[in-house]
Formats: C-alpha cells, sequence, structure tokens
C-alpha cells in the first residue's frame, strides 16, 4: 500500500481523517477511506442514517446509460463503475436493467431520448410484455438498458453505516479538531461553497399489490417524466421532479397530482394504490450539475452529487481517498484548487 501523505495543517503527517456528514457521500468516503487504511472519524449530528438526508429519499436506480440523456458524459462513465461496487460493498444490487416507454402520443420523446443515449436495445410490444407481463398490451415501444441496475438506497445506507460500524467507526456528534477534514455536508456546505444550489426534489412511496415490476420504468413525458422503483411485495418508489428550490418541507400539489396521474397512465391499478411516504428533500448540485472535489486550507470539500448520488459518490470517495495518499488531483476537482 502506497504511504498515506495526509497533513495537519501544522504540516505534520498523520494517518486519519475526520469527515463531516454520514449520507451517501460521508458513508462511500468513509468505506473508501478505510479501505485504504486511512483512519477515520465520522461525524453527524444524527446517530444513523435516515429521513434527514437527501439520500434517503433516492430512487436507488443505477441507471449511468439513460441518464447520459441529459447528463454529461463523466457522470455516464464513473456512473457505470458504480454498479460493481454497490454490489461489492452491500450485496443488495438487482441488475435486471431498465425499461423507457413512453404513452403512443408521445412516442416522439422516446424516439429523442434514443438518440441521446447509448447501450440500449429496442422492444416491441410483444418484447415488452414478456420481460414485464403486467404492461402487457399497453405499450407498442421501448428502449430496454441491459446493464443498469437498482438498489434499496435505504438498506444500503444502512448496510454501509454497519458494515462501518463493525470496523470501529460509528457515527458521532462530535470529533477531533487538528486532523484533516473532509467535509461531506452536501447542501449544509452551503455556508462555504457559494456557488452550491439546491435542487428540490418530491417522491412518493406506494403500496400496490396489484403490480409487479421486475426493474425500474422510466415513462417519458414532455412536462414530468416520470421514474417508478420496485421496492418488494408490492411496495414502488415514484419520483420525477426537479425544482430550482432549496426548500425540503413540501410538495406541491401539481407536483403530487402529475405522478400519480403518470403512474396511473403506466397502470391503472396505480389508482388503488396505497400512498405510504411523500417525500421532499434538496440535493446540493454546481452550476453545470457535476461533483467537485475541492481542497482548501480548512478541509477537502466533496460534493455536489445533484440527482446522481448512487452514481457519482463511490467514484467522488475513490478519487478523495487516492489523493490523500497519492497527491495525484483528482478529475474532477477544481483547476484552481488549494495545494498543501
Amino acid at each position: 500500500m502506497a504511504q498515506c501523505i495526509i497533513f495537519t495543517p501544522n504540516g505534520l503527517p498523520m494517518d486519519r481523517v475526520t469527515i463531516i456528514g454520514a449520507g451517501i457521500a460521508g458513508l462511500c468516503m468513509a468505506t473508501e477511506c478505510n479501505a485504504r487504511g486511512i483512519g477515520v472519524d465520522l461525524i453527524d449530528t444524527h446517530p444513523t442514517p435516515g429521513p434527514h438526508a437527501c439520500s434517503w429519499w433516492a430512487g436507488g436506480m443505477l441507471a449511468p446509460w439513460c441518464e447520459g440523456e441529459s447528463a454529461e458524459e463523466p457522470v455516464v462513465r464513473l456512473g457505470a463503475q458504480s454498479i460493481d461496487w454497490w454490489q461489492r460493498h452491500t450485496g443488495l444490487v438487482k441488475q435486471n436493467g431498465s425499461l423507457v416507454l413512453t404513452m403512443g402520443r408521445d412516442l416522439a420523446e422516446l424516439e429523442r431520448f434514443e438518440r441521446r443515449t447509448e447501450n440500449y436495445v429496442r422492444l416491441t410490444s410483444d418484447e415488452i410484455d414478456a420481460i414485464e407481463p403486467d404492461l402487457a398490451g399497453r405499450f407498442r415501444s421501448a428502449l430496454f438498458f441491459p446493464d443498469e441496475a437498482h438498489i434499496d438506497p435505504r438498506k444500503a445506507l444502512q448496510l454501509l453505516a454497519y458494515r462501518l460500524e463493525t470496523n470501529g467507526i460509528s457515527i458521532e456528534k462530535t470529533g477531533p479538531e487538528t486532523q484533516q477534514r473532509i467535509d461531506c455536508r452536501g447542501l449544509s456546505a452551503k455556508d462555504a461553497l457559494t456557488d452550491l444550489r439546491g435542487v428540490k426534489g418530491e417522491m412518493l412511496v406506494l403500496r400496490c399489490p396489484d403490480v409487479t415490476l421486475s426493474r425500474p420504468v422510466r415513462l417519458l413525458h414532455p412536462r414530468i417524466p416520470l421514474y417508478i422503483v420496485p421496492r418488494g411485495d408490492g411496495v414502488f418508489m415514484l419520483g420525477a421532479t426537479m425544482l430550482e428550490s432549496s426548500d425540503r418541507n413540501r410538495i406541491t400539489a401539481r407536483s403530487l397530482l402529475e405522478m400519480l396521474s403518470a403512474a396511473y397512465a403506466l397502470h391503472p391499478a396505480f389508482g388503488e394504490a396505497e400512498v405510504l411516504e411523500i417525500g421532499v428533500d434538496a440535493r446540493p448540485a454546481f452550476p453545470d450539475n457535476i461533483p467537485r472535489i475541492r481542497h482548501r486550507p480548512d478541509a477537502i470539500y466533496a460534493n455536489g452529487l445533484y440527482r446522481h448520488g448512487f452514481l457519482l459518490a463511490p467514484a467522488v470517495a475513490r478519487m478523495t481517498a487516492e489523493y490523500l495518499l497519492t497527491g495525484q488531483p483528482p478529475e474532477v476537482m477544481d483547476e484552481n484548487y488549494t495545494q498543501r
């Protein structure tokens, strides 16, 4: 193993770091540092993963090629690496692919999506029916992304925290002040990262035992594209919205109605579904929606995962840990980062 070259503010070598924030970014960061023999103090005001973190409300779709429809190339390339990472560290990944559909009147949306993505197969109506029988006869055409996957985000976060704890790394409210700090606070770091902004996400958890899906489904619509992710036992997570807002408290009536209407369009049985949860949170993002690693005198900041937390947190954590060990600037480090 390469010699660790972490330094204290006094220029003295050190073999421990303090990670601030135990959401998806902080848990992945702690996992990567621990795997390289770097000691970790993990700090958060909450002792366990939970609804206080925006990653708790994530869809858990490991769908880099679908994200290529609107995301930059690094999201696709780095995101593709996350599937193996999550399987290696949690064993919870279900790699059944992703299905992208549209209603007949919106076929132009499917064609647009097809032009902007890769690594898919075009399916006929019969082929759709073969892989998702509960959607039989409802859609004429689809795009199938066979290498994509999904994961239950809450179970994954809890398992990362548990495995860290078994290695002697528990989430504490306070920690040493003299160690190298890695700030993974998400939107709470806006006090230090002035170009960070909030992107509001809204989601629903429904119970609909009359519908069975084997993989995430994206229903394209010009106004509000919907994704629906199976959680098992007739439970589904629905998400759709991306609003330029840091509000993390209330869902809008329009978003609620449109998500439910889209789910009903996917399958009428969702009209009888039980609403288990309504979730709202704000994801941290920089202007170009690409994450950043910034090394400043007070801390290394790893932030800006946008709506790609489960896709990009492993890569950002790996880059940061390797930077600590080798000093090699990460791919997503700002050009004007502060030298140690």
